[in-house]
């Protein structure tokens, strides 16, 4: 297959949701660059935070090996938080989840920290792409919780390792090859802590239009409560196209600039 014939078409959406009163998700989609943040810190500085990486990603040069770039803006991003934060100790403890995929023609750098997901749909199967940075997962993986004890946890949301105002930042990075066919969603857990597995893969795999597919799944987990700030962005790789399109903004990087792992393992979808 010839890679360079091989582009992005995307869509974003970010809402608010039922019971929070500002939105600390950004996301940021274009023809090289996609990717979710969900801001933390109290006093509205998650969104000072998603925002803030959301802008440094977005204006980084982003040249050279794919992983060593995003690696490179994701260290920049937390040095700026670090700059933010000397300078106004308001905004110390505030902090933001990044996962963000970085396309080269044909494939991405994959970077993530927090728990924002990454998924991935190829040839009818959802795979989760990224892995959670919390405490229930750590007890997951050290077989002291199962999965669905972890999904109800009252603490499940407790990060482990985000992108922090302490300027320290240890992103788990990737390069992975891409093909056309192949559909990704990367989102905040106002989305993949609301709609199942199972309704995700029904919902990738059935609504064709992207804008569609962000509006239906932004709609799914507002009608399962909307418990936090819902934020996707979906992506499909086709043939051509590559490097043709029109950047979007959503959510709280929209106030700051105007709008506009291992080998993966099967999501259980029956």
């Amino acid at each position: 297959m010839n890679h360079s014939t091989l582009g992005l078409r995307y869509a974003a959406r970010s809402d608010v949701g039922q019971r929070r009163p500002e939105n600390e998700d950004a996301a940021y989609a274009s023809p090289r660059l996609l990717v979710v943040a969900d801001g933390m810190g109290g006093h509205n500085y998650g969104q000072v935070a998603s925002a803030t990486a959301i802008r440094v990603l977005s204006e980084a040069p982003l040249t050279g090996d794919p992983v060593t770039a995003l690696e490179d803006a994701i260290q920049h991003a937390a040095q700026t938080l670090k700059g933010m934060a000397d300078a106004n100790p308001a905004l110390n403890g505030m902090g933001t989840t990044l996962t963000a995929m970085l396309w080269d023609g044909g494939g991405f750098a994959l970077a993530h920290v927090g728990d924002s997901r990454g998924y991935m749909l190829r040839d009818g199967v959802l795979y989760q792409i990224t892995h959670d940075h919390t405490l229930v997962q750590s007890l997951v993986d050290d077989g002291r919780m199962t999965p669905e004890q972890a999904a109800e946890h009252p603490r499940r949301s407790m990060l482990m390792r985000a992108l922090e105002s302490t300027g320290n930042v240890s992103p788990d990075v990737s390069h992975r090859a891409a093909f056309a066919g192949d559909r990704y969603l990367l989102c905040s857990d106002g989305l993949a802590g609301v709609v199942s597995p199972e309704t995700l893969h029904e919902m990738l795999t059935s609504v064709a239009d992207l804008d569609q597919l962000v509006t239906t799944l932004v709609d799914l987990a507002n009608r399962g409560g909307g418990p936090d700030n819902i934020t996707c962005v979906a992506a499909d790789v086709v043939a051509g196209g590559y490097g043709e399109g029109h950047p979007i903004i959503v959510g709280s990087a929209t106030l700051d600039q105007g709008e506009g792992t291992g080998g993966d393992v099967p999501l259980q979808t029956s």
